[in-house]
């Protein structure tokens, strides 16, 4: 008979053995997800962009250091958001966890905390730049047409009548220039006028207007706005056509003499006017 233990008392220690192995082969939580992240060929940035967790946090966790995230609670929330990012089971890491830090904790309200970290549409806001460029291409738009109200009063009117395009008011309308521009006459010469010639003389007395003539060949010889006070005088060698945007605002003199006609204010007048006395054509 032997002094000893027997193959049966000895199994216990070979058990014990057979654990402690187990444990120095099983690899610990921050080394199995930072194996499975590099076999995925994610890096660090890749999982914390995903994942909402900071990069120094990702990297406390894959070197087993749990204290930067505030509490089990979190530290198991950051375990199970990682684990998913790199396709890993996050279930085997838990339980590592409660093992090596005291067990799992009793249910708390922090978790909806985690499912900030998850990925999440990118919210869009209002338009806003869209918006402004559309508030002031609109304010533009009301000061333009203000302007073209406020600086052409008769535009409407004669385009009412169906005048051509020539005798139409535009907002950016010029003074056109006449090709071959001609001096104009002085009171004392329209006082004197040639006979030989015909002398119209215009005069925004009562406000403005606009004005186009033309000579007896049909050439534009002024096309433009009077303001009120302002005065024009065209000559020509047999005939001056007129075309009066206010008649009303308008006193007209011919060869020299006042013509007395009833115009009414607003009214486009169509006016043509020949060598002798004044008579309109």
């Amino acid at each position: 008979m032997s002094i000893g233990n027997s193959p049966e008392d000895e199994r216990p220690f070979e058990n014990e053995h057979v654990e402690a192995d187990r444990e120095e082969a099983r690899p610990s939580i921050g080394r199995a997800l930072q194996q499975a992240r590099i076999a995925a060929g994610l890096t660090v940035d890749d999982v914390s962009s995903a994942t909402r967790v900071r990069m120094n946090i990702v990297h406390a966790i894959e070197a087993d250091d749990f204290s930067a995230c505030g509490g089990d609670v979190y530290a198991r929330g950051h375990i199970r958001t990682l684990a998913k990012a790199v396709h890993l089971d996050p279930e085997p890491l838990l339980t590592q966890y409660g093992d090596e830090h005291g067990g799992r904790p009793a249910p708390t309200p922090a978790a909806p905390l985690f499912e900030a970290e998850r990925i999440r549409p990118e919210r869009r806001g209002p338009n806003w730049t869209a918006a402004m460029v559309a508030a002031i291409v609109a304010v533009i738009g009301f000061v333009g047409f203000t302007m073209f109200q406020g600086d052409d009063s008769g535009n409407e009117a004669n385009v009412a009548e169906g005048s051509t395009p020539s005798d139409s008011v535009s907002p950016t309308t010029k003074t056109k220039k006449p090709a071959d521009p001609k001096p104009e006459p002085s009171d004392s010469a329209i006082a004197a006028a040639p006979q030989d010639k015909v002398t119209v003389r215009v005069a925004a007395a009562d406000g403005r207007s606009w004005i186009a003539a033309k000579d007896h060949n049909g050439r534009m010889i002024f096309d433009g706005v009077l303001k009120q006070g302002d005065t024009k005088t065209f000559q020509d060698s047999s005939k001056v056509h007129l075309v009066l945007g206010d008649a009303g605002a308008i006193d007209l003199f011919v060869n020299g003499k006042k013509i007395e006609e009833n115009f009414q204010p607003g009214a486009v007048e169509r006016l043509t006017y020949t060598k002798g006395d004044p008579e309109a054509g």
